[in-house]
C-alpha cells in the first residue's frame, strides 16, 4: 500500500551541526524540501549549505539564538514551512515551544507537549512510572514534605545520588557516600538545579554502585501502537555525559534484554507516548530501575539505526505527518552490532578542557560498515560557543570483537588538524581490555584516569613530528638558510 502524500513539503530544522546535517539527509530521501534557521557563527557549516534554503537568526550569544523559539517559527512561517524538527538539545524537550509551534498550525516533530511535560520533571515521571508499576530505586522526594527531606533520605542510607528534578546532562547531580555530608550536597545541588534550569527542587534516590546506563528506544504513533528498537549500552561516560555507546549490551541476557525493553515499551505505552522517545535506566545486580525518558532524538540514535536499517528520522517525519508505524514489534530484530564514538573538541589530558581552532584539514574514515555523522567542514572555524561535540564516528559488523576493532581503526584514521580533539583517548578506550571485555560502568573512566593521558611515548612522537613540521615550513627554512648581516658584510675574504 502505497502511503498517502506527506500534509507539508518543507520541514524547518531548528538545529546544526551533525544532527541538522542527518535530518537533511532524511528529508531528500523522503523528497521533503529542507530548510534550517543559523547562527552568523555557522554561515560555513555544511548544514547550511545542504539546505534548501537558510534563514539567518541573531541574538545575544549564538546559543540564545538557537533558544529563540518566537524567532524560529517566524523563520518557520516565512519559508512556508508545515513541520519543525528540534533535533536533540536547545528547544527539544521544551513543551512551551512544541504547544507554540503547534499553536502555528506547523507539525513539531516530537511527542505532545503534555508528554513532554510529564517526562520532562523527573519527579512527576519517576511518580508516574512508580504508580503504573514499574521499576523506581527508593528515593525520597523533597516538595512532598520538605521538612522531613533529609531525614527521608538518610533512611534510604548510603550511598545517594542527590538530583535535580529539572534539566540533565549530569547537572546538580551529586553522589554521596558519607551522610554527614549530605546536607552540603543538597545546599549545592539546588543551587545549580537553580541556576542551569531555574528550577531547585530536588529529589534523592538510592545510587547503584558501578551501575551500568541501558537505555531503550522507543517509537510510538497517533493510533496507540509503541514498539521499541532494543536497547543500547552507554556506560562509558566522564561527568555524567556520554562518550561511547553500543548495542547490543554485552551485560544482558536474553531474558533480561526482553524484560528491560518490554518495561520501557509499558512506560511509553501508559503515558501515551507519540513519535521517537528513549526510556534509560540504571541496571546492576542483575536489576534495573527506570532513570529517566527522554522526549526526543537521542545522539546515540545511529546504532540502533545500524542494527535494526529502521530510519529513526524517517519515522519521526512519517508519524509527525499523522501516518501509522511501518512496522510491528514482530518485524524488528538486531542484525550484527554497533558502536558509536564521540568526536569532541577538547583536551582528555588537561581535564577534558574545550579546545578551539579552525580546521585545516579534515579526513574521515572510509571502510564499509562505517558511518560519519559530521557537522563541520574543512576551513570552519570551531569555537567554544556550542557543545564540543564534532562529529559521531559509527561503526557496524557481525560480532562486538570485530566491531570494536573496526571502531579503534576508525578513529585512528580520522584527521582532523587545526583543532585538538578526543580522538587519541576514544581510541585508547576501545583499546583497553575493560571494555574490550564488556566490563564497564558509569564509573569506569573515573576508575581508570590513566586512560584520559597520552602515554610518554606518544608526547615524544608528538614533539618530533611538531619539529619536522616546523622545519619544513618556508619561514623557518628560509631563517635557517639566512646569513647572518655580520657575515655578509665579510664579503669574499677568506682567513
Amino acid at each position: 500500500m502505497v502511503p498517502a502524500p506527506f500534509p507539508f513539503d518543507t520541514v524547518l530544522i531548528a538545529n546544526r551541526g551533525e544532527i541538522a546535517v542527518r535530518i537533511i539527509g532524511s528529508l531528500r530521501k523522503l523528497g521533503l524540501r529542507a530548510a534550517i534557521v543559523y547562527h552568523d557563527v555557522d554561515a560555513a557549516a555544511p548544514a547550511v549549505a545542504l539546505a534548501d534554503v537558510a534563514i539567518r537568526i541573531s541574538g545575544k550569544s549564538p546559543v540564545s539564538a538557537y533558544l529563540d523559539g518566537g524567532q524560529i517559527i517566524e523563520a518557520a512561517r516565512t519559508v512556508g514551512a508545515g513541520a519543525l524538527h528540534p533535533g536533540y538539545g536547545f528547544l527539544s524537550e521544551n513543551a512551551s515551544f512544541a504547544r507554540a509551534v503547534t499553536a502555528a498550525g506547523i507539525a513539531f516533530i516530537g511527542p505532545t507537549p503534555e508528554v513532554i511535560e510529564l517526562m520532562g520533571d523527573k519527579i512527576r515521571a519517576r511518580s508516574f512510572v512508580e504508580r503504573n508499576g514499574f521499576p523506581v530505586a527508593p528515593s525520597a522526594i523533597e516538595e512532598s514534605d520538605p521538612s522531613t527531606f533529609l531525614a527521608r533520605a538518610r533512611s534510604i542510607g548510603a550511598p545517594l545520588l542527590v538530583k535535580p528534578s529539572a534539566g540533565g546532562g549530569g547537572k546538580g547531580m551529586r553522589i554521596v557516600r558519607d551522610l554527614d555530608l549530605l546536607e552540603d550536597a543538597v545546599a549545592e545541588a539546588r543551587s545549580e538545579g537553580q541556576r542551569y534550569f531555574a528550577d531547585g527542587r530536588l529529589y534523592v534516590e538510592r545510587y547503584v554502585e558501578r551501575p551500568r546506563h541501558i537505555e531503550v528506544q522507543v517509537l510510538g504513533d497517533a493510533f496507540g501502537s509503541v514498539v521499541h528498537l532494543l536497547e543500547r549500552e552507554c556506560s562509558v561516560q566522564r561527568r555524567f555525559q556520554k562518550i561511547i555507546e553500543e548495542t547490543p549490551s554485552p551485560a544482558l541476557s536474553m531474558p533480561m534484554r526482553q524484560k528491560i525493553c518490554e518495561t520501557a515499551a509499558g512506560i511509553a505505552r501508559a503515558a501515551g507516548y507519540r513519535n521517537a522517545g528513549t526510556v534509560e535506566f540504571i541496571f546492576g545486580g542483575g536489576e534495573f530501575y527506570f532513570l529517566e525518558m527522554n522526549t526526543r532524538l537521542q545522539v546515540e540514535h545511529p546504532v540502533t539505526e545500524m542494527i535494526t536499517g529502521v530510519d529513526l528520522v524517517a519515522e519521526q517525519i512519517a508519524v509527525a505527518a499523522n501516518r501509522p508505524l511501518s512496522f510491528r514489534q514482530s518485524d524488528i530484530s538486531a542484525q550484527g552490532h554497533a558502536i558509536e564514538a564521540r568526536l569532541y573538541a577538547e583536551s582528555p589530558e588537561r581535564g577534558f578542557s574545550p579546545t578551539s581552532g579552525k580546521v585545516l584539514m579534515l579526513e574521515y574514515p572510509h571502510e564499509q560498515g562505517v558511518r560519519v555523522d559530521g557537522g563541520i567542514a574543512q576551513g570552519q572555524s570551531i569555537t567554544t560557543a556550542f557543545d564540543p561535540m564534532l562529529a559521531k564516528v559509527i561503526v557496524h559488523a557481525p560480532t562486538r570483537d570485530a566491531a570494536v576493532a573496526k571502531a579503534m581503526r576508525a578513529v585512528q584514521n580520522l584527521v582532523l588538524l587545526g583543532c585538538e580533539t578526543n580522538a587519541g583517548f576514544l581510541a585508547r578506550v576501545l583499546g583497553d581490555h575493560g571494555f574490550q571485555s564488556g566490563e564497564v560502568h558509569t564509573g569506569y573512566l573515573d576508575e581508570n584516569p590513566s586512560i584520559a593521558l597520552d602515554p610518554d611515548d606518544a608526547a615524544d612522537d608528538v614533539a618530533r613530528l611538531l619539529a619536522i613540521a616546523a622545519l619544513v615550513m618556508r619561514p623557518v627554512r628560509d631563517a635557517a638558510d639566512a646569513v647572518p648581516a655580520l657575515h655578509a658584510d665579510i664579503g669574499e675574504w677568506r682567513n
